[in-house]
C-alpha cells in the first residue's frame, strides 16, 4: 500500500496561539497541489468556529467500486480533550473535503456551545 504525505510544517510561534497542523495522506495515489492547497484552505477555515483545533489529518481514498462515487475521504481533528471524526463519499474529492469540513463546522459549533454551557 502505497501512501503519499503532504504537511504544511506550521510552527507554532505564540504559546498561546495554537496553529493547526494539517496532514494529507494519499492511499494507492500521488495526490497533486491544487488539491492539497484546497483542502488546506478549507481546513483552516474551521479555526474560525472553534480556535483551539490542534491539528487534522485527512485521508484520501479511491475506493474500488463501479459506482461514480467513489472518491472517499476522512478527517480526522484533534482538539484538546477530543478527537472528531468525520468520513465522506463523492464524485470528487473537493465534493467529499467540503461536505466532511460542513459536517465538521457543525461538531466544532456544538463543541463550543457545550464548553461555554459549563463556564
Amino acid at each position: 500500500m502505497l501512501i503519499q504525505e503532504i504537511s504544511n510544517n506550521s510552527e507554532m510561534f505564540n504559546p498561546k496561539i495554537i496553529i493547526m497542523k494539517v496532514d494529507v495522506h494519499a492511499v494507492n495515489f500521488t495526490v497533486d497541489r491544487k488539491l492539497v492547497d484546497f483542502i488546506q484552505e478549507r481546513m483552516d477555515k474551521l479555526e474560525k468556529y472553534y480556535d483551539r483545533v490542534v491539528s487534522a489529518d485527512v485521508f484520501l481514498k479511491v475506493e474500488r467500486t463501479s459506482d461514480k462515487e467513489n472518491k472517499a475521504v476522512e478527517i480526522k481533528i484533534n482538539v484538546p480533550g477530543d478527537e472528531f471524526l468525520v468520513k465522506k463519499q463523492c464524485k470528487s474529492f473537493e465534493e467529499a473535503v467540503e461536505l466532511s469540513a460542513e459536517s465538521l463546522e457543525r461538531l466544532l459549533v456544538k463543541r463550543k456551545e457545550k464548553i461555554r454551557a459549563h463556564i
